[in-house]
């Protein structure tokens, strides 16, 4: 994994691989609270697919021109969400990523998908638990306007 992570919400702690309200395995602070526009976002997104969340966890990633993230499972949240199948929605700000989408197992066959800026993706129900991760960042393609480089990456869901 190359990447920058910032938790809102929850703090995802990478040394006992759980979410926790205080970022204990670094300063002992609670997690930043997740805005309510950021909520939103996920709520319409979610919609738009035809599902519903009301989130309450996002962890806000930072990709640059080196930034991957190997596949893995969204699988640490509540017994409650993931039996419920609530979405993850993911939000795309700067350079394009190669997506890749899975299956159940880690060996299933991967779709790569560019996401490029402003690209919301959304998967739950039954393939709420599918394997995904970030293979490349493709670099210097973000729309100009935003005046950034890498890729910001916006995860949300439901605890």
């Amino acid at each position: 994994m190359h990447v920058r992570m910032l938790c809102l919400g929850r703090h995802w702690n990478g040394q006992k691989y759980q979410y926790e309200p205080t970022r204990e395995d670094f300063d002992g602070q609670p997690a930043p609270p997740l805005p309510e526009t950021f909520r939103t976002v996920a709520g319409d997104a979610a919609r738009a697919a035809a599902m519903s969340l009301d989130a309450d966890v996002c962890i806000l990633n930072y990709y640059d021109a080196d930034g991957r993230m190997g596949l893995h499972q969204d699988k640490d949240e509540s017994e409650a969400s993931l039996s419920a199948g609530y979405p993850v929605v993911s939000v795309s700000l700067g350079d394009t990523a190669r997506f890749l989408f899975g299956g159940l197992r880690r060996r299933d066959p991967v779709e790569s998908i560019a996401l490029k800026s402003g690209d919301a993706f959304v998967f739950g129900g039954p393939a709420r638990l599918r394997y995904h991760g970030v293979s490349k960042i493709l670099p210097n393609s973000a729309p100009p306007d935003l005046g950034i480089s890498g890729r910001f990456n916006l995860t949300l869901r439901r605890y």
